[in-house]
């Protein structure tokens, strides 16, 4: 299956804890580069993330942020009654020493170290719901990946089949073209009436035949189709095989160009550059 590099994946997930969210983002990059944003209270999880992503993409840049909204609930005060006792027996001793001793403030005890303390969610749990969730979202970016992989298989496929349909039209066509060539040239030596050795003549046109035969470069440009074809059926981290293979495409047309001996064949092989260019362009995307 082929697979792009471009996608985007959100996940969310409510609990006692309060309200998790991952957004993925995944754009081409030669190799895989990811970027986490995380809370600090989950820097824990970062590991098992990059070791997820790495398992689940070959190439991209992906940006992977992690948010975390605590619940009203999440966190629960809880009074030291028996600490608080002690602190409240402590003043009261002190103030028989004092004349005038000033009245106990309660905040004043619920501030004293032991007395007031908070009970939250287990951290683990929040890092395990975390992890769990992330691997939801990879799922979800891979399939998107999927799907826009598919579409650019789709759209090559097309412009492959109209390279091999340029290719075939202009291989039936040299024929023609040689004759024309050579039709071309009798005719200007009779205008300007001039004789020339049939033998010489003959050499000369074979010659230009030689230099104008591009059997050789249709030929590989169909292999180059044809491999291309395969790649795509295979699937999985095509993306530099391809990119090499549309540079192979390129030298081929760039060849036929310079071989061309007639308005067609140019025109055939700026149109298949055309198609390559385009290839070239959603190959860059491809994983």
């Amino acid at each position: 299956m082929v697979q792009s590099m471009t996608a985007f994946a959100r996940v969310e997930q409510n609990g006692a804890y309060g309200t998790l969210s991952w957004e993925l983002r995944s754009v081409n990059h030669r190799y895989l580069e990811p970027h986490l944003r995380l809370p600090d209270t989950l820097r824990e999880v970062e590991g098992t993330v990059r070791e997820a992503l790495r398992n689940g993409l070959s190439r991209g840049k992906v940006e992977c942020t992690l948010k975390l909204t605590e619940s009203a609930s999440e966190q629960s005060l809880h009074v030291n009654q028996e600490r608080a006792q002690q602190l409240i027996q402590a003043a009261e001793q002190i103030s028989q020493l004092i004349a005038q001793p000033a009245a106990l403030n309660p905040l004043e005890v619920l501030a004293w170290p032991g007395v007031l303390s908070t009970q939250s969610v287990d951290s683990q749990a929040i890092n395990s719901a975390a992890i769990e969730l992330f691997h939801s979202a990879l799922t979800q970016l891979k399939e998107s990946r999927g799907r826009e992989g598919a579409d650019l298989a789709r759209l090559i496929s097309e412009r492959l089949d109209a390279i091999q349909n340029e290719v075939m039209v202009l291989r039936d066509l040299v024929p023609q073209m040689l004759e024309l060539q050579r039709q071309k040239i009798l005719t200007r030596c009779q205008e300007m009436q001039i004789e020339l050795d049939p033998q010489r003549l003959e050499q000369e046109l074979v010659i230009l035949a030689q230099k104008s035969d591009v059997a050789e470069e249709l030929d590989r440009l169909a292999t180059h189709i044809t491999e291309v074809h395969r790649v795509l059926k295979a699937g999985g981290a095509i993306g530099r095989r391809l990119d090499f293979l549309m540079q192979e495409l390129n030298r081929e047309a760039n060849t036929l160009g310079s071989k061309a001996i007639d308005t067609r064949s140019t025109q055939a092989a700026v149109n298949i550059k055309v198609l390559i260019e385009q290839m070239r362009e959603q190959v860059q995307n491809i994983e």
